[in-house]
């Protein structure tokens, strides 16, 4: 038999040399660590004591996510470019806009120094945006910032940062808007900056439009800028929420006179002036203007929000409104039957 006993003795031999140079390099570690360790806080975290349990750190996703770089020099020269070349073929392709309306801001145009505005359109799809982005006019055009979704946009940093960078998106929380994210937008109006915000707070869910909150109505009282109504057709059956590829169509963007609050006029029913002014820029969109006026006269102009039944037959409806407006105009494949003779 073979005689493996110098094998290990010469292994355990290895593993004391090796174990020594660790305890030698530890403890060189110490000794140039111990100054250190004696500096404490603030070059140190500080100690806690046991059982207390130190908050986390707030999160900077979301409604905290930083955007105000978006809005320097080089940023706004990169969204130039992007706005101007790919979005602008993008959305020619996809969605064939008709802007409609342009003349009602041209008195705003016209002044020495034109004021900011908030748009304030109905929302269907994530093609809303870009079109919005590229039909908005001079001077507006270049110093728009899209209130966007915090849960949605920015709940990553790197959809965060694309957002910020290519729409010159805010992050605003869906259903209330905060105190921090109310004064920061009334900052950017104060500073020349104009606005787009959905007043329906997100996406329609199944192609009808929903009730409006009043978030551009208050930042309209607490700032003096000017409302714009915006209606667009013809983004839902393109790319609507749930719809999986896009489908190319035909789009109407339909501007509003710009609308402020009355004196002594709340949120609540400026809001609703708001809405009913949206309802008979789409309800002009699928007839005429002076059949939209008349009954907006005399409050008959359809609903964004559709029948009130539900199921199929609102469905049905929605495929007949659809029909009247330029999604009806959607390109569709030519399909033949079969040659069975």
């Amino acid at each position: 038999m073979k005689n493996y006993a110098p094998t290990r003795l010469h292994s355990l031999g290895q593993l004391r040399r090796a174990a020594k140079v660790g305890d030698a390099a530890s403890a060189a570690v110490h000794k140039v660590l111990r100054p250190i360790r004696g500096l404490g806080f603030p070059y140190r975290k500080p100690m806690v004591p046991k059982g207390v349990v130190v908050p986390a750190d707030p999160s900077k996703l979301g409604a905290n996510y930083e955007t105000g770089w978006a809005r320097s020099s080089a940023a706004k020269a990169a969204r130039a470019m992007l706005t101007n070349g790919p979005m602008r073929a993008f959305v020619k392709a996809i969605a064939r806009p008709q802007v409609v309306g342009l003349d009602r801001l041209a008195d705003l145009q016209r002044l020495d120094e034109t004021p900011p505005v908030i748009f304030a359109p109905n929302h269907h799809s994530h093609v809303d945006t870009p079109l919005i982005i590229t039909v908005v006019p001079e001077p507006w055009s270049s110093t728009l910032v899209v209130a966007a979704a915090a849960d949605y946009f920015f709940d990553t940093r790197v959809k965060g940062a694309l957002a910020a960078l290519t729409l010159n998106a805010f992050p605003i929380d869906r259903e209330v808007t905060s105190r921090k994210s109310s004064d920061e937008l009334r900052r950017l109006i104060e500073d020349g900056w104009s606005l787009v915000i959905y007043p329906e707070g997100g996406r329609s869910p199944d192609g009808w439009g929903q009730e409006f909150k009043g978030g551009a109505a208050y930042l309209a009282g607490r700032t003096g800028a000017a409302v714009v109504p915006v209606f667009i057709d013809g983004t839902g059956s393109i790319y609507g929420k749930g719809m999986k590829r896009l489908k190319p169509g035909s789009t109407k963007v339909v501007f509003g006179s710009p609308m402020r609050p009355v004196e002594g006029e709340s949120t609540r029913r400026f809001n609703a002036r708001i809405e009913a002014a949206v309802t008979a820029l789409g309800d002009e969109a699928l007839t005429d203007f002076w059949t939209a006026r008349q009954r907006s006269a005399q409050g008959t102009n359809p609903k964004l929000t559709g029948p009130e039944y539900n199921g199929w037959r609102r469905q049905w409806a929605l495929a007949e409104y659809r029909k009247l407006g330029r999604a009806g105009v959607r390109r569709r494949q030519n399909r033949r039957w079969p040659n069975l003779g």
